[in-house]
Parts: C-alpha cells; sequence; structure tokens
C-alpha cells in the first residue's frame, strides 16, 4: 500500500474521482486508454486508485473496472486510524517528560538561569502560567487590572482556576472597581466563588500579578504585556505578597450587593476621577487607572460637569479648587 497522506487524499478528491466516476459510468477503460497511459492526464490518478484498490483489471485482463468503495474503505482508513492512535500516545509520552522536567525546573530554588527569567510572547506566557497553576499546591494570589480580560482569556482563566480549586488550592483574585461592569467578569466570579474562591474590588490602579505557593510570583515586564518576569527570589516574593495582603485589605468583596458598600465604591471611583484630573493626567491614562474605557471616563467628566454646574473642564477645574475639592476621602460632593 502506497504511503498514505494529505497530497494522496487531495489527489483523489480531485482527478482521482473524476477517473473513477468516469470508469464507473462507461463500466471500465481500457489500459492502454490514452487517459491513463504514460503522460496522459489521469496517469498518476490511474495509479493512486490501483494502490487504492478503487480500480481493478476485469477478468481478461485487458480493462481496468471500478471497486465499491465500502469494500476498500476499512483497508485504507483503519490503519490510519491506528497510526494516528500510535501518534497521539507518543506525543502524550513525550508531554508528560517534558512536564516532569518543567515541573523540577519551576521547584529548583534557583535554577540555572538565577532567580529572574524573562518570558517573551503571549502564547509562551499563557502557556508557562498554565503549567505553573497545574503544580498549584496550597495558594494563588492573583492580581488583575480589568484591561485586557477578554471573553477567552477569562475563560481559559476559569477553567484553569476550577481544577485547582477541585484540589484543594485557595485562590484570591484583585479586580479593580470597574470590573463589576463586566458581564464575563461575573461569569467567572460566580463559577470560582461558587467553589471556594475569594474576589475582591478596589479603586486603585495596580499592575498584574500572580503569586503561586508563596514561591513564584510572575509580573508584566517593563516592555509591556507581551513579556512577563517570573521571579523566584524569596524576598522579594515575599514583599510583592506583603504588597497584595495590604491591598486586600482595603478591597470590598465582588459578590456583596449591600446598597451601603455599592454606593461606597461609587464615591470611591468619583474620588479617583477627581484625583485624576487634579493631577492633570490625560484622558487615556485616567481611564487605564481606572479600569474603564476612555469613553466611560468621558462620562465620569460629564458627570463631574453637571455635578458642579459647569460647561468646560477649565471650569471643572476651577470650581473644584475654589472648593478645595481634591479626591480625597475627606471631600464632600458639591
Amino acid at each position: 500500500m502506497v504511503d498514505l497522506g494529505p497530497d494522496e487524499r487531495a489527489l483523489l478528491e480531485s482527478t482521482g474521482t473524476e477517473l473513477w466516476e468516469q470508469v464507473l459510468a462507461s463500466a471500465g477503460i481500457d489500459t492502454n486508454d490514452p487517459r491513463i497511459v504514460e503522460g496522459g492526464p489521469y496517469e498518476v490518478a490511474c495509479r493512486l486508485l490501483l494502490e487504492l484498490g478503487l480500480l481493478t483489471l476485469d477478468a481478461p485482463g485487458q480493462q481496468y473496472v471500478a471497486v465499491d468503495p465500502a469494500a476498500v474503505q476499512s483497508r485504507v482508513v483503519a490503519p490510519l486510524g491506528q497510526r494516528g492512535a500510535q501518534l497521539l500516545n507518543e506525543s502524550s509520552q513525550w508531554a508528560g517528560v517534558f512536564a516532569g522536567l518543567g515541573q523540577t525546573w519551576r521547584r529548583a530554588p534557583q535554577p540555572a538561569s538565577g532567580p529572574y527569567t524573562e518570558i517573551r510572547g503571549k502564547t509562551a506566557i499563557n502557556a508557562f502560567i498554565a503549567s505553573l497553576v497545574s503544580d498549584l499546591e496550597t495558594e494563588m494570589l492573583t492580581a488583575q487590572p480589568q484591561t485586557g480580560r477578554t471573553a477567552p482569556s477569562l475563560e481559559a482563566a476559569t477553567e484553569r482556576d476550577l481544577a485547582a480549586l477541585e484540589r484543594g488550592v485557595t485562590i484570591r483574585t484583585l479586580y479593580q472597581h470597574a470590573a463589576r461592569r463586566s458581564s464575563f467578569t461575573h461569569a467567572y466570579v460566580a463559577a470560582v466563588t461558587e467553589r471556594g474562591g475569594e474576589i475582591r474590588t478596589l479603586d486603585e490602579f495596580f499592575n498584574r500579578l500572580i503569586v503561586v505557593d508563596r514561591r513564584v510570583a510572575v509580573i508584566p515586564s517593563a516592555e509591556g504585556t507581551d513579556a512577563a518576569l517570573v521571579i523566584r527570589e524569596h524576598s522579594l516574593v515575599a514583599y510583592l505578597v506583603d504588597v497584595f495582603e495590604r491591598h486586600w485589605e482595603r478591597a470590598r468583596p465582588f459578590t456583596s450587593k449591600d446598597r451601603d458598600l455599592m454606593k461606597s465604591i461609587a464615591a470611591e471611583q468619583r474620588a479617583m476621577t477627581i484625583r485624576m484630573l487634579v493631577e492633570g493626567h490625560s484622558d487615556p491614562v485616567s481611564a487605564k487607572r481606572l479600569g474603564v474605557s476612555p469613553r466611560t471616563y468621558a462620562g465620569y467628566i460629564a458627570d463631574l460637569k453637571e455635578e458642579y454646574q459647569v460647561q468646560s473642564r477649565f471650569q471643572l477645574g476651577y470650581e473644584m479648587g475654589r472648593l478645595g475639592v481634591s479626591g480625597t476621602d475627606d471631600d464632600q460632593t458639591a
């Protein structure tokens, strides 16, 4: 049997099928027919059909006749399926070997590359995080700014985190208040909290952070989200955990629907919008720090203009300055 692959299948689907149908329609084709002899348009297709057994010589040996495909299919397809199963099993074995090596690497107190490793490319970063979470033993702490969290990424995170929670791992996640507006985030929170995960939100901007078992931390590189820094240095990981814990104490439970809490969150977002204005940040920067779109941030500014009964940003700044409004906890609304 000829070694079958995509090229042979493509040939069978095109000229091979055309020739087989012609032979079937005419109840046979002479072995010296110009279409199938050397140099003919169906020469290669004829050889393939003979190899597959879809054409065969009739009794006198002067014609090729078509053969029922049902009689041929199992003889052709079954070996391919067996070979596919063998390849899948072999690839699984290779993956297991590499997984073991990767686990040893991640658990080493200080790999050959040192306590810091840079990973480039979102695909490589996501693959590393997935493998890191699969090795979780006790706890994962994550801080996730709202920007950049797409529906597919949250679906992947849901599957990954639920598997960890099923193993008895503790998961705590911080979002910005703006995450409460996202239906995708609500779906993630509902799934995770049902299994014991904890989610809180707070007003201040913070960058992405993942800490696994208090021994490995992953943060974005200074170059942006297409690169990440993996930290295994014990003191620095402990410092990042302390930063997380301090923010966690200030944060508000995501699942709480208490009216006073929601009013407090709205007040915090209003105060931060004022601080962004007072400090002179651009709209894109301010929107990112609040975790909202530029359009939503523009809506916040419009609300403040209406609140202070002014028409322009200049008038808004003047009026807030006159009233001593700075976006601190002591400020009162107009």
